[in-house]
């Protein structure tokens, strides 16, 4: 591949499904991109399993980058993210977890990854529709040039995952990052419930209802937040000092 890259570069990019025939090719980004050792099995699955997103992107018939995803029902991520969606979503409810997004280093900065990211996001709309309400993964936390990349793309950090990965017999802490799409949340904590009772409560008038249930919903919401400000004419009105 060559060292000079275009400015024009992302113009020429061509976007294709892997195959089995870029194995080999893929074998050498991997062992470039990640510190994770992959077994062979796993390549194998990613380029003829149709449960895979796998596409690539390539320059002159090259491949310069690659996604892979799985879109599955939300009860079968992994355990460690079982809280990704609230439990009220119906269990056919689906998510896409990204096993692998990397970029040769000379193209990078190029918006290939965005284009791919962005492919997966298009892929999802097509085939799950409103269905799929994430899109996760898991990402080393030094890993700080990635974890940028998807805090830079709306992606929240979910979860601090101690000791999750092996690499080369060396335990290494990780973090689950999600973006929720098409309406998807995580389980709602008391604060989120209390923060929706407040909001109701903020847009009653304290006149349409009795003064005695109004002012007993004040004092129960001061005492879970006591450093809320409460406004008998406007309802509530949140403020926290740091």
């Amino acid at each position: 591949m060559t060292d000079v890259v275009p400015p024009t570069a992302l113009s020429e990019i061509k976007l294709r499904l892997l195959c089995q025939d870029d194995i080999d090719s893929i074998k050498v980004l991997c062992g470039d991109w990640f510190p994770i050792e992959y077994p062979d099995s796993w390549y194998h699955d990613i380029t003829s399993n149709k449960k895979f997103f796998s596409l690539a992107a390539t320059f002159k018939g090259g491949i310069v980058g690659m996604i892979v995803a799985e879109i599955k029902g939300r009860t079968k991520v992994h355990k460690e993210d079982g809280d990704i969606l609230a439990s009220s979503f119906p269990v056919d409810t689906q998510v896409a977890y990204i096993l692998s997004l990397g970029v040769v280093k000379e193209f990078r900065k190029h918006g290939i990854g965005s284009l791919l990211l962005d492919s997966l996001k298009d892929h999802i709309s097509t085939t799950a529709q409103d269905h799929c309400k994430a899109i996760y993964l898991h990402v080393l936390t030094t890993n700080l040039t990635a974890i940028h990349f998807y805090e830079n793309r709306d992606f929240k950090q979910h979860h601090y995952l101690p000791y999750y990965y092996s690499i080369r017999g060396v335990l290494k802490d990780g973090f689950t990052y999600v973006l929720y799409i098409n309406g998807g949340h995580p389980p709602w904590t008391i604060y989120d419930y209390i923060h929706h009772i407040g909001s109701a409560l903020a847009s009653l008038s304290p006149c349409s209802i009795p003064q005695r249930i109004y002012r007993q919903a004040q004092s129960l919401l001061r005492s879970f937040l006591p450093w809320s400000g409460l406004s008998s004419k406007s309802g509530i009105e949140y403020g926290r000092t740091m």
